[in-house]
């Protein structure tokens, strides 16, 4: 099965290429022009490369945020146009949750991963996972299970809710970690702080996994994760009051 995969989360992001479960291809966006100036054209380069045409890819999948406003919505009214045009299913996974699947590489099972993403305002997108079941090798996804979901906050606020309810990572990963890794290392001095890595190829194997258990969305279904309102909304309904 051939699985293309875009993260519009970052600037950057990545776009990749997943041929059944192993990334083929995986590649770092340009950051110095927009999403909307250089897509479609980093996918249809990708694929190209490989010898491949849009229409030889069997599922689509993007990044659903958190992150950028601008950028998610572009990623995915990407991802859903081209979906839509060959009639192929689309998944969106969580930002957070691919940082997890990353982070979680090496972990025993019981160990718990934060990921953590810069929101900017002096707050992060964190959300928490608890290896489950790690994978012989390491090199696969291990299977999470869900132990805080996305919200959006100062980095002190949610380590302090966290070490409350007796919950300590093993490891701290994605740009935010990397950002607040002082407020880290004073709350949990055993944390290990990941930097983020590209999320296109996480993506598209998550994507894989959950199109062969009947798990893959049509193009429509997917929404954008946004966490925190967008500006725009905050600011009209201040006008209004």
């Amino acid at each position: 099965m051939n699985t293309l995969a875009l993260d519009t989360t970052t600037r950057a992001g990545s776009v990749a290429l997943v041929i059944d479960d192993r990334v083929v291809d995986e590649r770092t966006g340009d950051a110095s022009r927009t999403h909307a100036e250089r897509l479609p054209e980093e996918i249809v380069t990708l694929a190209a490369a490989h010898d491949l045409a849009i229409a030889d890819i069997d599922l689509f999948a993007v990044a659903s945020g958190p992150g950028s406003f601008t950028g998610l919505r572009i990623g995915i009214a990407t991802m859903q146009g081209l979906a839509f045009v060959h009639r192929r299913p689309l998944a969106g996974i969580p930002a957070l949750e691919a940082l997890a699947q990353l982070g979680s590489h090496g972990l025993a099972a019981g160990s718990i991963v934060a990921a953590w993403m810069d929101a900017h305002r002096r707050e992060v997108f964190a959300a928490l996972y608890r290896v489950e079941d790690a994978t012989d090798d390491g090199a696969g996804p291990a299977r999470l299970a869900e132990v805080e979901g996305a919200t959006v906050g100062a980095p002190e606020a949610t380590l302090g809710r966290w070490i409350t309810k007796a919950l300590r990572a093993s490891v701290f990963v994605g740009d935010g970690a990397v950002l607040y890794r002082e407020a880290i290392a004073s709350a949990v001095p055993s944390g290990r702080v990941m930097p983020a890595p590209r999320l296109a190829g996480v993506i598209g194997r998550l994507a894989a996994a959950r199109a062969a258990r009947g798990a893959a969305a049509g193009p429509a279904a997917i929404q954008p994760l946004y966490v925190r309102r967008p500006d725009a909304e905050i600011a009209r309904d201040e006008k209004l009051r």
